[in-house]
């Protein structure tokens, strides 16, 4: 199987970063101890690599590597360029870092790899106080290889882990859902007409009426009655005494 032309890709752009600021001759004197599997253990956090590395003392030595993370405000100028990609993001989602994405960090006048040593700070317990010492060099060999392994591992460094920037990623390519439509205000008028009650026909005068009984409604009901009396009947005076008021 063709090896990928990606492979070793990350590796590869970080040494040769320590080298140009002329940290390559220094380097060699790591590898008989990464070779022999001295670097016990290495781990990644924000700005610092830390790693355990034995030697010819009787306890392993500690050497760090610290670099300057990115500001909140550059990741989120690096998040939005990313996002704005979607084969980029799909990749990213897949968990796979682009050998382009250093480009868009060069785009924002950002760098993933140190530009300089004044960025880099190193130290390790041992006597050497000439940087980087041989814990030091393997420290930075180990992390090189690191960085081939799981390349989100630079992001780390620089101080974004892959859960937060897939999560943020996720978020920035999501739907945007619709608006909801907001009813159009009422208009003044269409309040005080709201509150003005209908126009009605007019009630006319009983002497209006003309030969229209007063009592001629009364003549539209069935018969009622109640105990045996006429309801209508009983009504009847009080319609006519209504009407000559």
């Amino acid at each position: 199987m063709a090896e990928s032309p990606d492979a070793g890709i990350w590796s590869r752009r970080f040494l040769a970063a320590l080298a140009a600021f002329g940290m390559g001759d220094r380097l060699k004197r790591g590898r008989p101890l990464v070779r022999g599997g001295q670097v016990m253990n290495l781990s990644i956090s924000t700005s610092v690599v830390v790693a355990l590395v034995t030697g010819a003392g009787p306890t392993p030595d500690r050497a760090r590597v610290g670099v300057r993370r990115f500001a909140d405000e550059d990741w989120r100028r690096v998040e939005h360029a990313f996002a704005d990609r979607a084969v980029f993001t799909a990749r990213l989602l897949a968990g796979d870092l682009p050998a382009e994405a250093d480009e868009v960090f060069e785009g924002l006048g950002l760098s993933l790899f140190p530009r300089g040593a004044r960025e880099l700070s190193m130290d390790c317990t041992c006597d050497d106080w000439h940087m980087p010492c041989a814990h030091v060099a393997a420290a930075c060999l180990t992390l090189a290889d690191s960085f081939d392994a799981d390349p989100f591992g630079v992001l780390a460094w620089r101080g974004r882990s892959r859960e937060a920037l897939l999560d943020r990623l996720r978020e920035l390519r999501a739907p945007i859902p619709p608006v909801e439509k907001v009813p159009e205000p009422v208009a003044d008028t269409d309040l005080v007409d709201f509150w003005v009650r209908p126009d009605t026909a007019p009630v006319p005068a009983a002497e209006d009426l003309g030969d229209v009984r007063p009592d001629a409604l009364l003549d539209q009901l069935g018969p009622l009655a109640v105990r045996g009396r006429s309801v209508t009947a009983a009504l009847r005076p009080l319609y006519e005494a209504f009407t000559r008021r």
